[in-house]
């Protein structure tokens, strides 16, 4: 499944050219308006999220949905704000020397859509970030976020539209060079990659393909989550799952996805209103 990017090219330009002229404190209260035109008109979105805090048994009502799709609003400003200023923001990380260690020896990074990911990926500058993905991003937001002036970027996009072969020798490299391989692990873009596991009470998919990797490679498997606290800053929370050889590879994949989920789970319950899988997610079928 390839998910299209949220959002307009004339909007982020928009936001992004108050944010050269007047400051990211103006274009943080600027969210508001802006959201709410996005409250106005996005139905679809309204009926997904209704599903989703129906299915966390949270209330959802109207001053929800304008503060979910405000924290939304905040995070693809976050994403490009990030690239040109990156020293701006700053991240709340227990156990950081232990999590970079391990990042930096190569390993294989479980991102999810929630929270501020993609913002972490822009400021963490000396770690060399593969992600593996395939994001059908709107032409022109894609024009306005490659015409950024900024430094050498971290991030390298191994692209899963280009195919299998290409794919597994990219990854295959990167891990050789001790890098991190980063893939997102709430969202299947293909269905035969899509595994069912229990999230809230109920079967939803996953992706299998970053937990399977980690079992043939050996390599440490870092569930991430980048949660927002307050302008410009950012809590980092993470897990590391470990994978088992003497175990059969069935299994042990679906106990990592168990583990992985219900950590996911936690993150929504502590902040729901950071869930960006902005489509119906239990209702997609494999």
């Amino acid at each position: 499944m390839s998910t299209k990017q949220r959002g307009s090219g004339w909007s982020i330009k928009l936001v992004f050219t108050f944010y050269k002229l007047f400051g990211y404190t103006f274009i943080y209260y600027l969210m508001y308006p802006v959201t709410f035109f996005y409250f106005l008109v996005a139905g679809n979105v309204k009926e997904a999220l209704r599903d989703y805090y129906k299915h966390i048994n949270k209330p959802f009502n109207h001053w929800v949905y304008f503060e979910h799709l405000r924290h939304f609003a905040i995070s693809m400003c976050d994403r490009f704000v990030s690239k040109v200023s990156p020293k701006d923001y700053t991240f709340e990380i227990q156990n950081e020397k232990a999590l970079l260690k391990t990042l930096h020896s190569g390993s294989i990074l479980l991102l999810s859509h929630f929270g501020g990911w993609s913002t972490a990926g822009n400021c963490f500058e000396d770690l060399k970030i593969n992600i593996v993905m395939q994001e059908v991003l709107l032409q022109e937001i894609k024009h306005i976020e490659e015409s950024l002036h900024t430094r050498k970027s971290n991030i390298h996009i191994i692209d899963l539209a280009k195919g299998g072969i290409f794919v597994s020798l990219e990854i295959a490299a990167a891990l050789l060079r001790d890098e991190v391989v980063a893939m997102m692990g709430d969202r299947a873009t293909d269905t035969k990659n899509a595994q069912a596991v229990d999230f809230f009470g109920q079967k939803a998919n996953f992706n299998k393909n970053p937990f399977y990797l980690a079992y043939k490679t050996e390599k440490p498997l870092i569930a991430l989550g980048v949660v927002y606290q307050k302008p410009q800053c950012y809590k980092i929370d993470f897990i590391k799952i470990t994978m088992d050889k003497n175990n059969h590879q069935t299994e042990e994949i679906e106990r990592a996805m168990q583990i992985y989920a219900d950590f996911i789970a936690m993150l929504v319950v502590q902040s729901p209103k950071q869930w960006f899988n902005l489509y119906p997610f239990w209702k997609e079928k494999a």
